[in-house]
Protein backbone atom coordinates (compact mmCIF):
# COMPACT_ATOMS: atom_id res chain seq x y z
CA UNK A 1 0.00 0.00 0.00
CA UNK A 2 0.89 3.27 -1.19
CA UNK A 3 1.98 5.95 1.80
CA UNK A 4 0.02 9.23 1.98
CA UNK A 5 2.00 12.42 1.10
CA UNK A 6 1.65 15.14 2.74
CA UNK A 7 0.80 17.87 1.74
CA UNK A 8 -0.80 16.73 -1.36
CA UNK A 9 -4.09 17.46 -0.50
CA UNK A 10 -3.38 21.33 0.37
CA UNK A 11 -1.59 20.88 -2.91
CA UNK A 12 -5.29 19.96 -4.88
CA UNK A 13 -7.19 22.80 -2.44
CA UNK A 14 -5.00 25.60 -3.86
CA UNK A 15 -5.59 24.64 -7.27
CA UNK A 16 -8.97 23.92 -7.19
CA UNK A 17 -9.21 27.14 -5.10
CA UNK A 18 -7.54 29.28 -7.72
CA UNK A 19 -8.88 27.29 -10.98
CA UNK A 20 -12.65 27.88 -9.25
CA UNK A 21 -11.53 32.00 -8.54
CA UNK A 22 -10.42 31.54 -12.18
CA UNK A 23 -13.06 30.00 -13.94
CA UNK A 24 -15.62 32.10 -11.79
CA UNK A 25 -13.52 35.80 -12.98
CA UNK A 26 -13.28 34.82 -16.98
CA UNK A 27 -17.17 33.76 -16.62
CA UNK A 28 -18.08 37.38 -15.23
CA UNK A 29 -15.84 39.11 -17.34
CA UNK A 30 -17.53 37.69 -20.46
CA UNK A 31 -20.54 39.50 -19.77
CA UNK A 32 -19.07 42.81 -19.14
CA UNK A 33 -20.05 45.10 -22.06
CA UNK A 34 -17.74 45.69 -24.52
CA UNK A 35 -16.38 49.33 -25.11
CA UNK A 36 -17.86 50.83 -28.77
CA UNK A 37 -15.12 52.37 -30.79
CA UNK A 38 -15.43 56.10 -31.22
CA UNK A 39 -18.05 56.88 -33.36
CA UNK A 40 -19.75 53.43 -33.31
CA UNK A 41 -23.91 53.02 -31.68
CA UNK A 42 -23.86 52.43 -27.95
CA UNK A 43 -24.11 49.20 -26.33
CA UNK A 44 -27.70 48.12 -26.55
CA UNK A 45 -29.46 47.77 -22.86
CA UNK A 46 -30.03 43.62 -23.21
CA UNK A 47 -26.81 42.82 -24.80
CA UNK A 48 -25.79 39.53 -23.48
CA UNK A 49 -22.06 37.71 -24.56
CA UNK A 50 -22.09 35.07 -27.05
CA UNK A 51 -22.49 31.51 -25.65
CA UNK A 52 -19.17 30.59 -27.09
CA UNK A 53 -17.13 33.48 -25.33
CA UNK A 54 -18.44 31.93 -22.01
CA UNK A 55 -17.54 28.29 -23.02
CA UNK A 56 -14.20 30.12 -23.70
CA UNK A 57 -13.73 31.54 -20.75
CA UNK A 58 -14.82 28.13 -18.60
CA UNK A 59 -11.86 26.65 -21.20
CA UNK A 60 -8.39 27.97 -20.02
CA UNK A 61 -8.37 27.34 -16.61
CA UNK A 62 -9.55 23.78 -16.62
CA UNK A 63 -7.12 23.25 -19.84
CA UNK A 64 -4.25 24.05 -17.18
CA UNK A 65 -5.78 22.33 -14.37
CA UNK A 66 -6.20 18.87 -16.74
CA UNK A 67 -2.38 19.21 -18.25
CA UNK A 68 -1.29 19.37 -14.62
CA UNK A 69 -2.45 16.23 -13.73
CA UNK A 70 -1.46 14.67 -16.90
CA UNK A 71 2.06 15.64 -15.96
CA UNK A 72 1.43 14.83 -11.98
CA UNK A 73 -0.06 11.55 -12.06
CA UNK A 74 1.39 9.81 -15.38
CA UNK A 75 4.55 7.72 -14.34
CA UNK A 76 6.00 9.04 -17.78
CA UNK A 77 9.98 7.34 -19.00
CA UNK A 78 12.80 8.88 -17.83
CA UNK A 79 15.08 10.70 -20.80
CA UNK A 80 15.66 13.83 -22.81
CA UNK A 81 13.01 13.41 -25.28
CA UNK A 82 10.48 12.53 -22.90
CA UNK A 83 11.24 15.59 -20.49
CA UNK A 84 10.85 18.09 -23.25
CA UNK A 85 7.37 16.78 -24.58
CA UNK A 86 6.46 17.02 -21.01
CA UNK A 87 7.18 20.53 -20.50
CA UNK A 88 7.19 21.45 -23.72
CA UNK A 89 3.50 20.72 -23.70
CA UNK A 90 2.99 22.34 -20.39
CA UNK A 91 4.61 25.70 -21.06
CA UNK A 92 2.02 26.70 -23.98
CA UNK A 93 -1.02 25.61 -21.87
CA UNK A 94 0.28 27.28 -18.97
CA UNK A 95 1.82 30.56 -20.39
CA UNK A 96 -1.59 30.73 -22.53
CA UNK A 97 -3.94 30.26 -19.11
CA UNK A 98 -2.08 32.87 -16.99
CA UNK A 99 -1.93 35.48 -19.57
CA UNK A 100 -5.98 35.20 -20.74
CA UNK A 101 -7.03 34.80 -16.82
CA UNK A 102 -4.33 38.04 -16.09
CA UNK A 103 -5.99 40.10 -18.33
CA UNK A 104 -9.88 38.92 -17.92
CA UNK A 105 -9.75 39.32 -13.79
CA UNK A 106 -7.45 42.99 -14.30
CA UNK A 107 -10.39 44.22 -17.00
CA UNK A 108 -12.66 42.86 -14.27
CA UNK A 109 -11.14 44.79 -11.33
CA UNK A 110 -11.28 47.50 -13.50
CA UNK A 111 -15.24 47.68 -14.50
CA UNK A 112 -15.88 47.41 -11.17
CA UNK A 113 -14.39 50.53 -9.89
CA UNK A 114 -11.23 49.24 -8.53
CA UNK A 115 -8.02 51.47 -8.40
CA UNK A 116 -5.19 50.87 -11.39
CA UNK A 117 -2.78 49.51 -8.79
CA UNK A 118 -5.12 46.71 -7.23
CA UNK A 119 -6.13 45.83 -11.09
CA UNK A 120 -2.42 45.41 -11.73
CA UNK A 121 -1.51 43.04 -9.02
CA UNK A 122 -4.64 41.82 -7.49
CA UNK A 123 -4.61 39.10 -10.43
CA UNK A 124 -0.77 37.98 -9.63
CA UNK A 125 -2.46 36.61 -6.31
CA UNK A 126 -4.69 34.03 -8.17
CA UNK A 127 -1.89 33.16 -11.14
CA UNK A 128 0.76 32.86 -7.69
CA UNK A 129 -1.89 30.54 -5.94
CA UNK A 130 -1.86 28.10 -8.99
CA UNK A 131 1.91 28.25 -9.91
CA UNK A 132 2.53 27.43 -6.17
CA UNK A 133 -0.17 24.38 -6.43
CA UNK A 134 0.85 23.36 -9.64
CA UNK A 135 4.94 22.65 -8.44
CA UNK A 136 3.48 20.76 -5.44
CA UNK A 137 1.40 18.53 -7.08
CA UNK A 138 4.39 17.49 -9.51
CA UNK A 139 6.93 17.07 -6.30
CA UNK A 140 4.47 15.15 -4.89
CA UNK A 141 3.47 13.24 -7.89
CA UNK A 142 7.08 12.30 -8.51
CA UNK A 143 7.71 11.07 -4.25
CA UNK A 144 4.30 9.06 -5.33
CA UNK A 145 5.93 6.97 -7.91
CA UNK A 146 9.33 6.61 -5.93
CA UNK A 147 7.03 5.15 -3.29
CA UNK A 148 4.64 3.19 -5.49
CA UNK A 149 8.41 1.53 -7.24
CA UNK A 150 10.27 0.79 -4.39
CA UNK A 151 7.17 -0.80 -2.93
CA UNK A 152 6.25 -2.81 -5.87
CA UNK A 153 9.57 -3.80 -7.46
CA UNK A 154 10.35 -7.27 -5.90
CA UNK A 155 13.76 -8.24 -4.92
CA UNK A 156 15.27 -10.77 -7.11
CA UNK A 157 16.77 -13.72 -5.10
CA UNK A 158 20.82 -14.27 -5.30
CA UNK A 159 21.89 -17.15 -7.30
CA UNK A 160 24.67 -19.35 -6.04
CA UNK A 161 26.97 -20.34 -8.51
CA UNK A 162 27.82 -24.06 -8.60
CA UNK A 163 31.01 -25.22 -8.00
CA UNK A 164 33.76 -26.45 -10.86
CA UNK A 165 33.28 -30.48 -9.40
CA UNK A 166 31.50 -30.34 -5.54
CA UNK A 167 32.02 -33.45 -3.63
CA UNK A 168 28.29 -33.95 -2.39
CA UNK A 169 28.47 -36.58 0.90
CA UNK A 170 26.57 -39.05 0.82
CA UNK A 171 24.71 -40.17 4.41
CA UNK A 172 22.07 -42.33 4.19
CA UNK A 173 20.85 -44.35 0.76
CA UNK A 174 18.22 -42.73 -0.49
CA UNK A 175 15.50 -44.21 -3.75
CA UNK A 176 16.20 -44.24 -7.41
CA UNK A 177 14.60 -41.25 -8.49
CA UNK A 178 13.21 -40.72 -11.87
CA UNK A 179 15.25 -37.84 -14.58
CA UNK A 180 13.56 -34.95 -14.56
CA UNK A 181 12.35 -35.70 -18.42
CA UNK A 182 10.16 -38.50 -16.83
CA UNK A 183 6.39 -37.37 -17.71
CA UNK A 184 4.87 -38.93 -14.78
CA UNK A 185 7.27 -38.66 -11.88
CA UNK A 186 6.67 -40.86 -8.38
CA UNK A 187 3.82 -39.63 -6.05
CA UNK A 188 5.47 -38.59 -2.49
CA UNK A 189 4.31 -39.04 0.53
CA UNK A 190 2.50 -36.49 2.82
CA UNK A 191 5.21 -35.31 4.97
CA UNK A 192 5.67 -32.39 6.82
CA UNK A 193 7.55 -29.04 5.29
CA UNK A 194 11.26 -29.69 7.34
CA UNK A 195 11.28 -33.49 6.04
CA UNK A 196 10.01 -32.28 2.32
CA UNK A 197 12.79 -30.04 2.60
CA UNK A 198 15.67 -32.72 3.32
CA UNK A 199 13.96 -35.03 1.33
CA UNK A 200 14.61 -32.61 -1.83
CA UNK A 201 17.64 -31.96 -0.69
CA UNK A 202 18.64 -35.80 -0.74
CA UNK A 203 16.91 -36.14 -4.35
CA UNK A 204 19.03 -33.46 -5.96
CA UNK A 205 21.89 -34.70 -4.19
CA UNK A 206 21.45 -38.36 -6.03
CA UNK A 207 20.60 -37.03 -9.06
CA UNK A 208 23.83 -34.67 -9.09
CA UNK A 209 25.86 -37.79 -8.16
CA UNK A 210 24.24 -40.27 -10.89
CA UNK A 211 24.95 -37.74 -13.25
CA UNK A 212 21.50 -36.32 -14.02
CA UNK A 213 21.08 -33.17 -11.66
CA UNK A 214 17.79 -32.18 -11.71
CA UNK A 215 16.07 -28.71 -12.16
CA UNK A 216 14.48 -26.46 -9.37
CA UNK A 217 10.89 -26.83 -12.42
CA UNK A 218 11.36 -31.12 -11.78
CA UNK A 219 12.15 -30.96 -8.05
CA UNK A 220 9.25 -28.83 -7.21
CA UNK A 221 7.13 -31.03 -9.57
CA UNK A 222 8.37 -33.99 -7.88
CA UNK A 223 7.45 -32.87 -4.65
CA UNK A 224 4.54 -31.24 -5.30
CA UNK A 225 5.69 -27.39 -5.45
CA UNK A 226 6.56 -24.53 -7.30
CA UNK A 227 9.40 -24.13 -9.17
CA UNK A 228 10.90 -21.09 -7.05
CA UNK A 229 10.35 -24.31 -3.82
CA UNK A 230 12.68 -26.29 -6.18
CA UNK A 231 15.21 -23.46 -7.03
CA UNK A 232 15.75 -22.71 -3.06
CA UNK A 233 16.27 -26.27 -2.05
CA UNK A 234 18.91 -26.71 -5.21
CA UNK A 235 20.86 -23.08 -4.16
CA UNK A 236 20.25 -25.00 -0.83
CA UNK A 237 22.63 -28.17 -1.84
CA UNK A 238 25.07 -26.14 -4.24
CA UNK A 239 25.79 -23.92 -1.27
CA UNK A 240 26.54 -26.82 0.95
CA UNK A 241 28.36 -28.11 -1.19
CA UNK A 242 30.72 -24.95 -1.97
CA UNK A 243 30.68 -24.56 2.20
CA UNK A 244 31.95 -27.95 2.33
CA UNK A 245 34.74 -27.90 -0.60
CA UNK A 246 36.34 -24.26 0.68
CA UNK A 247 36.60 -25.95 4.42
CA UNK A 248 38.21 -29.32 2.74
CA UNK A 249 40.44 -27.12 0.55
CA UNK A 250 41.70 -24.72 3.89
CA UNK A 251 42.24 -27.95 5.68
CA UNK A 252 44.34 -29.30 3.07
CA UNK A 253 46.15 -26.10 2.97
CA UNK A 254 46.73 -26.43 6.80
CA UNK A 255 48.41 -29.32 6.47
CA UNK A 256 51.03 -28.34 3.78
CA UNK A 257 53.77 -27.00 6.31
CA UNK A 258 53.56 -30.37 8.48
CA UNK A 259 53.83 -32.77 5.36
CA UNK A 260 56.89 -30.78 3.95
Amino acid sequence: MSSRISGRGWAYFGAILGGAVSIAANVAHSYVPPTPAEGAPPVPADWTPQPGAVVGAIFWPVALFVAVEILARVAWPSGRRWSALRFGGLVPVATVAAIVSYKHLSGLLTFYGEDALTAMIGPLAVDGLMVMATGALLATGIRAHATTATETVPVPAPEVIEPASPTVPETTPVPVIEPASTPDPTPVPEVDDRSRRTAARKAYRHSVTAGTPMSGAALGRQFDMSERWGRDRVNEVRAAAAKTAARRTADTLAELPAAA
